[in-house]
């Protein structure tokens, strides 16, 4: 059951994450407006590609760490309880903010030059980075089984690749664009305030154990 749990948090929060608007958003956008829905969706794959490869070295790598540090495990979950409350304040603030996404300014490519494009986005970006870090580490069992690792690997992938598929398809159509636009100030501040509450959360538990 505790597998369970795990996987549900780690899986939302990093679905939250990715939801959060950033420089992958704006890629897989620009791509999907300036280039075709076909590219947007090859950025997509390049971003569900990289979220697998950072899920599969935070499990492999934070599980080495938590065996043989035990108390390594409670400062990464403060650490991480931290940063995601930072980061739904940022989000907050940055609401009210129009995105740019520089139409025009992204020529149209090659399917591999979108796909290339997506996945190097993906893994070069320190925000990605730092939220799987800390994700994990804040909702990681100090001792995982590899049945959540061959389940949360493929999940992040299919969330990472969902969730960017969509936005390149509603971006390659103007009314759900001009949609998401109109609506970006709640939007924001809706995930802004999932994120902080699952921080608030983390920092609870640390408290208490």
């Amino acid at each position: 059951m505790e597998i369970v749990a795990v996987y549900v948090a780690i899986s939302t929060a990093i679905l939250l994450g990715a939801m959060s608007p950033g420089p992958s958003f704006i890629v897989v956008a620009r791509a999907a407006v300036a280039g075709s829905r076909g590219q947007g969706v090859l950025a997509a794959l390049g971003m569900g590609v990289g979220g697998g490869l950072f899920a599969l070295a935070a499990l492999l790598g934070l599980q080495l760490i938590l065996l043989a540090v035990p108390s390594v495990y409670r400062a990464l979950q403060l650490l991480g309880g931290l940063y995601l409350i930072l980061l739904a304040y940022k989000l907050w603030r940055a609401a009210a903010d129009p995105l740019d996404l520089g139409v025009g300014a992204a020529p149209r490519s090659s399917a591999l030059q979108a796909f290339t494009l997506g996945l190097v986005t993906q893994l070069s970006n320190p925000k990605t980075a730092i939220v799987y870090a800390s994700v994990f580490s804040a909702a990681l069992p100090q001792h995982s089984s590899w049945l959540l690792t061959a389940f949360l690997v493929p999940t992040i992938f299919a969330i990472e690749f969902g969730w960017y598929s969509l936005v390149a398809l509603a971006f390659s159509s103007g009314r759900a664009r001009d949609s998401y636009l109109r609506g970006k100030s709640w939007i924001d501040r809706l995930a802004a305030g999932a994120i902080g509450l699952l921080g608030l959360k983390i920092l609870a538990d640390v408290r208490v154990t």
